[in-house]
């Protein structure tokens, strides 16, 4: 069963090009079932692949009676292994308070952070987190309940910018068979049980109800639908990088930032699916959420908008309308404020 595992990890990684040859490979290990089979599926293949893993704890300071033993549990298997293992401290409440995030939001982010610290320490070029199969069910359907698009119930993928997850398509038994046979000790996180997190009622409540009452084989559908609906963001990612390329302009504006520039009458003799997308790639680009009542403004403004009139969008973004351009900037950095660019300008 592990050789079987290894195999089958091996065979994605090289399909899909997951690991870069002679480089550093950062594994976020967390002490956890998926992370550690992870952890010993890279050690494995590590002369296959040459990759050189590195185990990185980050500790979100949210669990001390349980963070020591983690810590412990993962620098015991790395030492085994002789693997690097970095424990990387961070602060996620005193983060949440200050950028105005949910706890869950904030360790998100903060663990990112640190992985690609990290990453340049070790002269990484990718990340590789433990996601499993079941993991992007209960993410898909997770994505469904708050409201997103096609984009968002694609799923997570394989790759993604820096980030891989070899483990993405084995399901979680699978893994929980790995380790039993190759007696590989874990840990149990309790935040993982606490049904105040959305995530925890999707697994543990929402999930076993569809099974037990709805569909034995909901799991499988959510990730048939994932699989379909990434390979047509595949397709339309394409068509979008080509649009953007006729479409967009970079300049630098006054403070040195990025200003980007839409060609409104482009914009407009677009189909709305693919404004919706380009709207959301600037809005990316520009670092502002890419929230459906701002797309369906911005949409609204190129086709009708009045010349000289604005939107005013999350921390300072604005939105300027010409007669022929949608103008995104930030014209006193990303901060809130009150006012308009026409006062800013008279000032």
């Amino acid at each position: 069963m592990s050789a079987a595992l290894e195999c089958t990890i091996g065979r994605i990684i090289d399909e899909y090009n997951l690991v870069e040859p002679g480089s550093a490979v950062i594994t976020a290990v967390s002490g956890g079932p998926d992370s550690m089979a992870l952890l010993h599926i890279f050690a494995a293949l590590r002369q296959r692949l040459s990759c050189d893993p590195v185990a990185v704890y980050v500790d979100h300071g949210l669990r001390p009676d349980e963070t020591p033993a983690e810590i412990a549990c993962v620098r015991q298997a790395a030492d085994i292994l002789s693997i690097p293992c970095d424990i990387v401290p961070v602060d996620t409440r005193e983060f949440a308070a200050k950028e105005k995030l949910s706890i869950e939001h904030a360790a998100r982010n903060l663990r990112y952070q640190a992985l690609r610290s990290c990453a340049k320490k070790y002269g990484a070029m990718r990340i590789a987190v433990a996601h499993t199969a079941d993991d992007q069910a209960e993410e898909v359907l997770l994505r469904l309940l708050r409201g997103s698009g096609r984009t968002g119930l694609a799923g997570m993928r394989l790759f993604s910018k820096d980030v891989i997850r070899p483990l993405l398509t084995t399901a979680k038994n699978r893994i929980l068979e790995y380790l039993a046979g190759n007696k590989i000790a874990f840990c149990h996180d309790s935040s993982n049980d606490d049904l105040c997190y959305m995530r925890n009622r999707v697994r543990h409540v929402l999930l076993p109800l569809l099974e037990n009452e709805f569909d034995p084989g909901i799991r499988r559908s959510l990730l048939k639908t994932a699989d379909n609906l990434g390979e047509d963001e595949d397709f339309f990612h394409g068509i979008v990088d080509d649009v953007c390329r006729q479409l967009v302009t970079a300049e630098a504006d006054e403070k040195g930032g990025a200003l980007y520039v839409l060609d409104r009458a482009g914009f407009v003799g677009l189909h709305s699916c693919l404004q919706r997308r380009l709207v959301e790639r600037l809005l990316w680009a520009v670092g502002c959420p890419a929230r459906y009542t701002f797309i369906i403004d911005i949409q609204a403004a190129a086709v009708g908008g009045r010349t000289g009139s604005e939107l005013h969008l999350s921390r300072g973004l604005r939105v300027g309308v010409t007669r022929e351009t949608l103008r995104f900037s930030y014209p006193r950095g990303k901060t809130s404020w009150r006012g308009s660019l026409r006062s800013l300008e008279k000032r």
